[in-house]
């Protein structure tokens, strides 16, 4: 489990393999004290697992599953990326529960200045977007940002100057594609709320991709 507190800026050091599957080796520092093989490192916010290291530099194994549904797969030699150890079991909890198991991708739509911060604005498939809801929280490249608005296309994050210069994200331009992880909580909600459903009235739920659940539902629940 992770926090979506990037704790370094990793850099692609090579990427090697086909378009099945791929190996990431990152140059970085701060992430590998007291990392060893097997440890479980966030990049891009997507968990992958340490299969041999320096004390300079890891690497990483990239299946297939994880390239359709993340952007590891544009990843390049000099590409930068945000780096973070699971979370220690006495670690201090600055985030959100992240999982590092990315739900899919969205676009960055636009980037507006605003006094000390910026407005980033990313457009999201619907499948994800109904997950995200004002104020709540969302791992964007692995950085646990606050949802500050959301629209029928997408939602919009303000950065502020610290986590802009300790991440990725103000890096990027509009047009790039970001990892995206929903809120957990959210998803298991949804999930139980499907089954409980599905057993007081199984005629009214077709199948366990949709959850069946309505306003008049949530009502009827004490939601």
């Amino acid at each position: 489990m992770f926090t979506g507190i990037v704790e370094e800026l990793g850099t692609v050091r090579s990427v090697s393999g086909g378009g099945q599957s791929a190996v990431l080796t990152i140059e970085a520092s701060k992430v590998l004290e007291g990392s060893k093989i097997g440890d479980s490192i966030a990049v891009n916010g997507v968990c992958l697992t340490v299969t041999s290291m320096t004390s300079r530099q890891f690497c990483a194994d990239v299946m297939a599953e994880t390239l359709r549904r993340s952007s590891l797969g544009a990843l390049k030699r000099g590409s930068r990326v945000n780096l973070e150890r699971a979370l220690a079991a006495d670690g201090r909890f600055g985030g959100h529960i992240v999982s590092g198991h990315i739900d899919g991708v969205g676009t960055i739509a636009s980037m507006t200045p605003e006094g000390n911060a910026v407005w980033v604005e990313i457009r999201t498939p619907e499948r994800l977007l109904k997950y995200i809801v004002e104020k709540g929280s969302i791992a964007i490249d692995g950085i646990s940002l606050t949802v500050a608005k959301v629209t029928d296309t997408g939602f919009s994050v303000s950065v502020i100057p610290h986590t802009g210069s300790e991440t990725t994200l103000l890096q990027k331009k509009t047009g790039a594609v970001v990892n995206l992880e929903n809120d957990i909580i959210g998803k298991y909600v949804e999930r139980l709320l499907y089954f409980q459903e599905k057993e007081k009235n199984p005629e009214n739920v077709a199948d366990g991709r949709t959850s069946g659940i309505t306003m008049d539902f949530l009502e009827k629940h004490g939601f």
